[in-house]
């Protein structure tokens, strides 16, 4: 058994506003374990700036794990806690391989059947929400509309860099959709002073705003927990998950916020092993939650909507950005309206 590596960078189709600045490119990348002839593949999906495991070191790291692939899954996976992105790369390849069902095909090899359920058939769609990035005012709407004209239910809105016109786009839309009519989710990416968001929580209750991701910044947790105690509108975290990489020490986060919502993002937190640690403790403590991709390529964004359809989702999920690029890979992926679908061979 044999790994190897590569870099790859993803192209934005437009430039895609967040509360960090404006993204062009994503630089992620593609992990391939050979054997008997055969390669099966994950990806990595390093996100700069925001990932735990963004250090100099990664590649040296990476490199690690390809050269001691023989130890396994199990072994590997626990001695890179503090790699998150790389567990979930070697989750990806390892499942390939274990699914025994290995096919040649260009398509396929950057979308191999990984979990068995309706969905990976072809035969039942996950339910998303619309992501509208940030830009213009202008720029929102027209997204806005886009997606309410593909019949999307649940729309999520990126906030916090200006606030008073975000607000009248959601005044406006509240205006136009009941609550039952549309679910409009926001997500702050920490935007909001701790002062600035108790305002900001009221203004999205009086909207019925389903929930608001990460008002502030992460690492402030007597703050964040007095926000959770006390919200009007429920508060789901994000952020405050990255670079908690040791399952006690995520019952203590939770025990101690106590959050509305918790949003697992594999590539962010430990791949599905960790999410399963966290989807553990957020049931201890009573607390739903939802899964998210964070912009990566098809590659991992297919594990992620394989894994995600295994556990029969309720709610909307957000899993629906694998058309921003302009270099992604092949894919069965397909939005049907508010729908992810996987297409059948």
């Amino acid at each position: 058994m044999k790994a190897r590596f590569e870099q790859y960078r993803l192209k934005f189709k437009n430039p895609s506003g967040t509360s960090r600045g404006i993204l062009t490119e994503k630089l992620t990348y593609l992990l391939t374990i050979e054997e008997d002839g055969k390669e099966y593949l994950g990806e990595c999906g390093l996100f700069e700036g925001l990932s735990f495991d963004d250090r100099p070191e990664y590649e040296q790291k990476l490199q690690w794990a390809c050269d001691n692939i023989d130890l396994g899954i199990e072994l590997l996976w626990n001695q890179l806690r503090e790699w998150p992105s790389i567990q979930f790369g070697l989750e990806q390849a390892f499942q390939s391989m274990s699914s025994n069902r290995y096919n040649d095909n260009y398509t396929d090899r950057f979308n191999p059947n990984l979990y068995e359920s309706a969905f990976s058939t072809g035969d039942k769609g996950i339910q998303t929400n619309g992501l509208i990035w940030m830009g213009s005012i202008d720029f929102m709407r027209e997204q806005i509309q886009d997606k309410l004209a593909k019949g999307f239910k649940c729309i999520k809105i990126k906030i916090g860099v200006d606030w008073e016109n975000e607000y009248k786009i959601l005044q406006q839309l509240r205006q136009e959709f009941s609550a039952k009519e549309l679910e409009l989710r926001v997500d702050a990416n920490g935007g909001f002073s701790f002062e600035e968001a108790k305002v900001v929580l009221q203004q999205l209750a009086d909207l019925e705003i389903h929930s608001i991701e990460q008002p502030i910044k992460a690492g402030q947790l007597n703050k964040m927990a007095e926000l959770c105690a006390s919200t009007p509108t429920p508060i789901a975290l994000d952020e405050e998950l990255i670079g908690i990489v040791n399952e006690e020490d995520k019952f203590k986060l939770l025990e101690r916020i106590k959050p509305q919502y918790i949003i697992l993002k594999p590539s962010l937190i430990g791949g599905i092993r960790g999410s399963l640690e966290w989807i553990n403790a957020a049931d201890t403590y009573e607390i739903p939650f939802w899964i998210t991709s964070a912009l990566e390529s098809n590659v991992g964004l297919n594990a992620i909507a394989q894994w995600t359809a295994i556990l029969y989702p309720e709610m909307p999920q957000g899993l629906g950005t694998g058309g921003l690029f302009t270099n992604n890979f092949p894919s069965r992926l397909e939005l049907k309206g508010e729908f992810l679908y996987r297409n059948k061979a």
